[in-house]
C-alpha cells in the first residue's frame, strides 16, 4: 500500500508534490521521493524518510520543471531499503514511473524479462511494471502506449494503479493506467490554470486546489496535457471491485472514492454494526472510539444504539500508523505512547470499544490492558469489519494465513485472547450490503478477484519474511 501524485503544466511542480504527498503521508512511511521532468531531463530523489524529513526546500529546488511524479512507500513487496522507493526511471525509452498496489508473479515477469536480455534492479514490484511496459512500447504514438498498457494488463498480475511521464507524439504527457478489476484507488482532476494532476486519493487534489474530475477507470490508460481536454482510452473490458479495506483503513474520512466519501461509507458501516450488536442483546454505557479510523464508525453505532458517544483516548498526533510499522514490537510499543487514555470516560462503565479491524490481534490486546488500567466495568470490543481470515495479496501487509488471529483462534475464544468481555465484528453479509455493487473483500470472505497460484503465493510470503 502507497500513495502517488502526478502533475503536468505546474510551475516548480517538484513543490507541489511534495505537497500533495504529505496529503498522502498516511499511506506510507517507509520512504518517499520526487521526480520532475524539464526540457526532457529527468531529476530524480528518494530516502527512506517522511516527505518532511527527505525533501526538504533545497532538494526540491533542485528538481525544476512543470512535471513531476511524487510517492510515499509502505513496503509490501522488496525491503525497506533506499533502492526500493520509488518513482523509478528507464531511459530507453524514457519514461518515470510509480504505482501503488502489488504484483503476485513478480518471479515469472523478472524471468521474461531476462529472456529479453533485461534485468530488475530493485526488490520493488513497479520496476518490473515499467520494464514490461518499455518493452512493449513500440513507438510514441497514443496507440503506442496504448499497446504497451495492454501489454501489462496481459502480462502482470495482482492489483496496481500506475502514473508515468513520458513523451507522446512528441509532448510530455501525464500517463495514468489501472488494472481491469480497479482494486487499488486512483483520481485525477484539474485546476483554474488548465494544469492535471492524478493521485491514490482525492486529498492529495484538495490540498493544491485541483476540482476533482473522477476516478481512473479500471482496464484504461488516461492522457494528459496542460491546457487539453483528457483522453480516456479503455483497454481491456472493466471488472471493478473496489478495495473496501482502503474503505475501512487506509484511506483518509474526507476522500472520496467511487462509492462516495470514506467518512459516509464509515458511517454506514457503523450503523450496520449497531444493529448487529443490538441483535445480539447485549447492554452498553458508554461508545467509545480507538482514534482516528473509528471515529464516523463508533459515532454512528451510538446513535443507532441510543447511547452516548465520548472521545476516551487522547491521540499523539506526532506518532505514526501502527498498523503499518515493521514488526509487534514497534506496534506495541508505538500504541501506548500513541493512545493514553481518560480514566473517567472509562471508570465504572460498560464501555463499548470501536476499532476498525483486527488484523494480528497483538495491538488490540495491547489496547484493552489500556483501558483496564481506568478500571471500567466491562469492555465489549466492536470491530466494524469482518474477521481477517485471508491473507492480502494486493497492497495489504498480511500476506500470511499464519498471522492472522481471526484465521488461528476460534470464535469462542476471541474475547478471551483479546482481553475483553465480548467480541462483536460486522458480519460479511453486513460488509457486503453496506458495499453494494462488488468489491473486493478477500481478507474477510476469501474471494480474490485475481486468482494467485500457490506458488506466487509461497514467493510473495518468502518476500515478506526475507527469506
Amino acid at each position: 500500500m502507497c500513495g502517488f501524485v502526478g502533475l503536468v503544466g505546474v510551475e516548480r511542480a517538484s513543490a507541489a508534490a511534495a505537497t500533495m504527498l504529505q496529503a498522502l503521508q498516511h499511506r506510507g512511511q517507509d520512504a518517499c521521493g520526487v521526480a520532475s521532468v524539464d526540457d526532457g531531463r529527468v531529476r530524480i530523489v528518494k530516502d527512506l524518510g517522511m516527505v518532511s524529513s527527505v525533501l526538504s526546500l533545497g532538494t526540491l529546488a533542485s528538481l525544476p520543471g512543470s512535471a513531476a511524479i511524487g510517492h510515499v512507500r509502505y513496503p509490501t513487496v522488496g525491503a525497506g531499503v533506499r533502492d526500493d522507493a520509488q518513482p523509478f526511471h528507464t531511459r530507453r525509452p524514457g519514461v518515470v514511473m510509480a504505482h501503488n498496489g502489488n504484483v503476485t508473479n513478480v518471479p515469472e515477469i523478472e524471468a521474461w524479462l531476462r529472456r529479453r536480455g533485461v534485468r530488475v534492479l530493485s526488490g520493488c514490484d513497479v520496476e518490473p511494471i515499467m520494464l514490461v511496459f518499455a518493452e512493449a512500447l513500440s513507438g510514441s504514438g497514443v496507440e503506442h502506449v496504448k499497446d504497451a498498457v495492454r501489454a501489462v494488463f496481459e502480462r502482470v498480475r495482482g492489483a496496481y494503479t500506475c502514473v508515468a511521464l513520458l513523451e507522446v507524439e512528441g509532448q510530455q504527457t501525464l500517463v495514468a493506467f489501472r488494472d481491469p478489476h480497479g482494486v487499488r484507488p486512483g483520481v485525477y482532476g484539474k485546476n483554474a490554470q488548465g494544469a492535471w494532476c492524478v493521485a491514490s486519493e482525492s486529498v492529495a487534489l484538495d490540498a493544491m486546489d485541483f476540482e476533482l474530475a473522477g476516478e481512473i477507470p479500471p482496464g484504461s490508460v488516461m492522457f494528459m496535457r496542460p491546457g487539453e481536454a483528457a483522453r480516456v482510452e479503455a483497454v481491456l473490458p472493466p471488472r471493478s471491485r473496489r478495495c473496501m479495506f482502503e474503505r475501512i483503513y487506509f484511506a483518509r474520512p474526507d476522500s472520496m472514492m467511487s462509492d462516495g466519501r470514506v467518512f459516509n461509507v464509515r458511517w454506514a458501516l457503523g450503523e450496520r454494526l449497531g444493529e448487529e450488536w443490538r441483535a445480539k442483546g447485549l447492554a452498553a454505557d458508554v461508545v467509545v472510539p480507538v482514534p482516528d479510523t473509528s471515529r464516523p464508525a463508533a459515532q454512528a453505532m451510538a446513535e443507532t444504539l441510543g447511547l452516548p458517544f465520548r472521545e476516551g483516548f487522547i491521540k499523539n498526533r506526532y506518532s505514526g500508523r501502527t498498523f503499518i510499522m515493521p514488526d509487534a514490537r514497534a506496534r506495541q510499543s508505538a500504541l501506548r505512547l500513541k493512545l493514553n487514555p481518560i480514566p473517567e470516560i472509562l471508570e465504572g462503565k460498560r464501555v463499548i470499544l470501536v476499532d476498525d479491524s483486527v488484523v494480528r490481534g497483538a495491538t488490540v490486546r495491547r489496547l484493552a490492558e489500556i483501558v483496564r488500567l481506568a478500571k471500567p466495568r466491562e469492555v465489549h470490543l466492536a470491530i466494524f469489519s469482518p474477521p481477517v481470515k485471508n491473507p492480502c495479496y494486493y497492497g495489504i501487509d498480511m500476506p500470511s494465513r499464519d498471522e492472522l488471529v481471526a484465521a488461528k483462534l476460534p470464535e469462542a475464544e476471541w474475547a478471551r485472547a483479546f482481553g475483553v468481555d465480548t467480541v462483536t465484528f460486522l458480519s460479511v453479509e453486513g460488509l457486503r450490503a453496506t458495499a453494494g455493487s462488488p468489491a473486493c473483500m478477500a481478507c474477510f470472505d476469501g474471494d480474490y478477484p485475481v486468482p494467485v497460484s500457490d506458488a506466487e503465493r509461497n514467493a510473495i510470503v518468502a518476500d515478506r519474511r526475507g527469506a
